[in-house]
């Protein structure tokens, strides 16, 4: 096979009688075993993170840009006033088959006031799904689920205008991004760290299932930029 491959993309979208969006575009990333060991690691999940704003800017043809403060995320349209989302520093968790890396939503011209500083949050979600058993051989295909998930969110456009056209326009055109960002990730091209916090932390090595099953160091798991 080749090295990496893209398979089952799905997507499952949501809008509750509050009026807050679940959506969950998910996709399972086929890697060979001996590639994966040595991007499983903090560092990779931190450069997986600045991977999706660069494929945001670039699909956009850099319309839409991500600028970065020590506790916040702007995106924007072409210029800082225009902030279409705020988010708070991301959070960073990895176990030994698992990562999480998520932005909690603060604000921005396309999220409703019901849901400013609430319970929004956009993440990407990443689980080694190996066969239970001996550890896969280096030449073995490995399969990653990934989800990107945005939920408990308030779209602007839903409540004031309808949802219809929520459904119409932002809905689909985040659904269609996110499906080509991990479309995108079979090319196992990952950004660079803005930041690059958890560079000092390399990929984990051969690992037993007894470990596996064990939280990694603490500082590991945490919050800030990248």
């Amino acid at each position: 096979m080749a090295e990496a491959a893209i398979t089952n993309l799905r997507d499952s979208t949501s809008l509750d009688a509050a009026g807050a969006v679940r959506s969950v575009q998910a996709a399972d990333l086929l890697v060979v075993e001996e590639t994966l060991r040595g991007i499983w690691s903090p560092a990779y999940l931190e450069r997986l993170a600045r991977t999706y704003w660069r494929f945001l800017s670039r699909v956009t043809l850099g319309l839409v840009r991500v600028y970065y403060t020590e506790s916040e995320r702007f995106v924007v349209l072409l210029i800082k006033p225009l902030r279409l989302l705020t988010f708070a520093a991301p959070e960073y968790e990895l176990e030994p088959d698992h990562g999480v890396v998520r932005w909690r939503v603060k604000r921005g011209l396309l999220v409703a006031r019901a849901g400013h500083e609430g319970e929004g949050h956009l993440q990407i979600d990443v689980r080694r799904m190996d066969d239970a058993g001996a550890p896969p051989a280096p030449e073995q295909p490995v399969r990653l689920h990934i989800e990107v998930e945005v939920a408990n969110f308030y779209p602007a456009i839903a409540h004031g205008i309808s949802r219809w056209a929520y459904n119409a326009t932002q809905s689909r055109i985040h659904v269609l991004v996110t499906h080509g960002f991990l479309r995108s990730l079979a090319r196992l091209d990952f950004a660079t760290s803005r930041v690059g916090r958890l560079a000092e932390f390399g990929p984990p090595g051969e690992l037993n299932r007894s470990a596996r099953r064990r939280r990694w160091p603490a500082a590991w798991r945490g919050r800030d930029g990248h």
